[in-house]
Parts: C-alpha cells; structure tokens; sequence
C-alpha cells in the first residue's frame, strides 16, 4: 500500500526542531513506526526484537553507543530504564533536538518513565488511525470547531459510505484490504493486545472475564459510564472494572468524554461518557458483521456518534493539541453532545444520524445560556447532503466534512 500522508506529521517536525526527544505514543498498529521513517531517515531499532531489547535492559550504555543519535527507537516501554540513559544525553547536548524519536504502544508504562527522566525535555504526541480526512488526502487537515468545517475539498457521503467507514475502521493496515479480511484482523489484534499488552501491565485472573469487559464495554460505547452494571454483567468487582478501564484508556483504545462544569474539580467527580477510538473494533467486539447490518441495527445511532466524536478527537490529538472536549447534562435531564472548549469559548455539538435535522434539534443550545460563558457557533454534524444554515450561528454539518 503505498504511504498516506499523516496530519501528525508537522506536529513531529515542529516537536523536533524544539524537544531534544519526541516520544509517539498511541494503540498498536496505527502506523507510529511508518510516520516516523516517512518524516526523516535516521537510525532505526525495535526492541520487538528479543536480542536489542535484551542489550537494552542489560547494558543501556552501550545500547545507546551502539545506536547514537539521530535515532529511532520503536517500543521503548520494553526497556523503560534507558529514559535515564537517554536523559544524560540529552543533558550533555542542550543545544540539540530531535536527538531521539521514540514509539511506545503502553502509555501507563511510558508516562511513568517520561516524568520520572525526561520531564522537560520530551514532546509527547498520541496518534490513532487514519482520520477520514486522511483516507481522502485532504489538505490541511485542522482541529474540528464549527467555525471551520466548510472545506472546498470535503464532500458528502450516502449513510452506505458512512456506515462502510464506521464498520470498516481506522487501522492502516484494513485502509485497502478486502472486508474478507476484518475478521481476522481483529482476531489477531484483540489476541495480541492480551497476550502482548494486558498480561505485561497486569495481572489479569481470567483472560475470558478480561474479554467480556471489553465486549461489555463496546456495548456501551457513547453511554454513560456506569461501573456497577458493566462489573454486574461481567461477574467481576467494581474496583476490577476501574482498573482494567484504565489500562483501555492509557492503550488508545478507549477515551473517556467528561461533563462539563465550570468548576474543573467537579468535572473530576462527576459521570464520564465513554467511546472507543475506533469503530471497527468496536463493531467487531459488538458482533456487527457488516456495514448494512450494523445500519440498521440497534447500535446504529451509538456507533454513529462513536465515530464523530473519535474523528474529533483525532482532529486535534494529530495536530499536537490537547482536545478539550466535554458533554454538557443539567439536572432536568437536557443534554448536548458536544461541547469544544476554545480560548474561553464553548462551541456546542449536536449528533444525529438524521438527514434533515432542524431546530428541535438544538434547543438543548439555549440552556448553555446559564454557564454564563461565552457561546460560539454551533452544529449538527449529521448525514445532510450539504451544510445549511438552523438557526443563528448554528448550521447542519455533513459527516463527510470531518477532517
């Protein structure tokens, strides 16, 4: 398959020309080591390989003479005690950056290591799987805000195309496979994320329990999260629930939407929403089998919205940015989607798998009234066949304008 151009690209170029280490972090099979060897030929070593992880744990000194900067080096998370190494470099060059570009698949791990050595002297960007915009080769792919969405190259897609897209995924690696080969890609990644990924961070007691609280969570993909019915469904406890939620969250695989509040320590405290990042793996978890299945099926709005709210995220996340994004639900039950805070501004998003959304469907907007925050525009991101105007500051946003 010839190379897509990844939007995280610049990120990398402007993290490098200013950190002495850049460390990439993000889910398995996403494509870190790929965009890393597009952006620059420099050295390269993965401590995937038994022999260079073992010299690495064993004598990171002459690891590091051996591969010198420039370097790349892939899966650092196996050998976390050459962050310290890598930090005495770094130390003795002050002037220079881009010295070290590091790939890591276990956040938990990584972010460990990074505060501990390399606190100050890292550039750290997370990278998903293609974004839609990325599959289309659109250009200049930005951070999604309803100000911004009107693209000349962005087009329409029929809700076939979109469900294709939600089904399908955002893994390189099924970008141009046949969708004979779903099946066993998710197969082979769910088994290797346990065996390779799980069982190295923890201790898991049932490998099949480990798998239903996955499945149960797919389930619940753009809900609210709700530790005592999934921990009930699963036969584990509550505690365990929270813990392996955790190791989801620090893979890449799931994300976690807080409320809003204008109290942050609030935010902390109250119910998140939970999406995964990629649809794909969650359609496959669920047992959706095909797009026009999963279409008409009971998921379709939930999958619907899992799929707008990761291309969102990933709007920001490959543009080096932190993605401050919330939900908003007040005490009388009314709730929006969506809400990006920007510069002190919160712009609100509605969802809906609908073709023809209307007022009704923003009346939700007017309670944001009460936050006493400035509001900016706003949107429907839905399945019309072009923008159009709702309301004041307010326009219905095809899904195929995501970026």
């Amino acid at each position: 398959m010839p190379y897509i151009k990844r939007t995280i690209e610049d990120s990398i170029a402007r993290a490098s020309r200013f950190f002495p280490v850049v460390l990439l972090t993000g889910p398995r099979q996403v494509g870190k080591t790929t965009v890393f060897k597009n952006c620059e030929e420099r050295t390269y070593v993965s401590l995937d390989t038994l022999e260079q992880r073992n010299l690495a744990l064993n004598d990171p000194a002459l690891f590091l003479q051996r591969f010198a900067p420039p370097v790349l080096i892939d899966e650092i998370q196996y050998a976390p005690g050459l962050m310290s190494y890598i930090k005495a470099i770094v130390d003795e060059r002050p002037e220079d950056s881009g010295l070290f570009w590091l790939t890591g698949s276990q956040q938990f791990l990584l972010m460990k290591g990074v505060s501990e050595s390399l606190a100050g002297r890292v550039g750290i960007l997370q990278l998903q799987g293609f974004a839609q915009g990325e599959k289309f080769a659109r250009s200049q792919c930005k951070p999604f805000l309803p100000t911004n969405a009107w693209r000349e190259d962005a087009r329409p897609q029929s809700l076939q195309q979109t469900y294709e897209l939600i089904w399908k995924g955002s893994f390189p690696k099924l970008y141009q496979a046949d969708t004979d080969h779903w099946q066993l890609f998710y197969d082979a990644y769910v088994q290797t994320y346990v065996e390779r990924d799980i069982k190295g961070l923890t201790a898991i007691s049932s490998e099949m329990n480990f798998l239903r609280f996955v499945k149960a969570l797919a389930a619940r993909t753009g809900q609210l999260l709700n530790y005592a019915d999934i921990a009930a469904d699963v036969g584990i406890s509550q505690p365990t629930a929270k813990s392996w939620l955790s190791l989801l969250v620090s893979s890449g695989l799931v994300y976690l939407l807080q409320p809003y509040s204008r109290n942050v320590t609030k935010r902390l405290v109250k119910t998140p929403k939970l999406y995964f990042l990629d649809t794909g793996l969650a359609c496959y978890l669920t047992g959706w089998k095909t797009p026009e299945v999963l279409e008409a099926g009971a998921m379709s709005g939930a999958m619907f919205e899992t799929y707008v709210v990761s291309e969102i995220v990933k709007s920001y996340w490959h543009n080096g940015v932190e993605a401050s994004l919330y939900f908003y639900r007040d005490s009388d039950g009314k709730e929006v989607d969506l809400l990006i805070e920007e510069a002190g501004t919160l712009y609100p998003v509605e969802i809906k798998k609908k073709s023809n959304p209307d007022k009704r469907d923003i009346t939700a907007f007017d309670t944001l009234k009460a936050l006493k925050t400035p509001i900016g525009a706003g949107a429907v991101i839905c399945q019309a066949a072009t923008h159009l105007p709702l309301a004041e500051s307010v326009h219905a946003i095809p899904v195929g304008y995501l970026q």
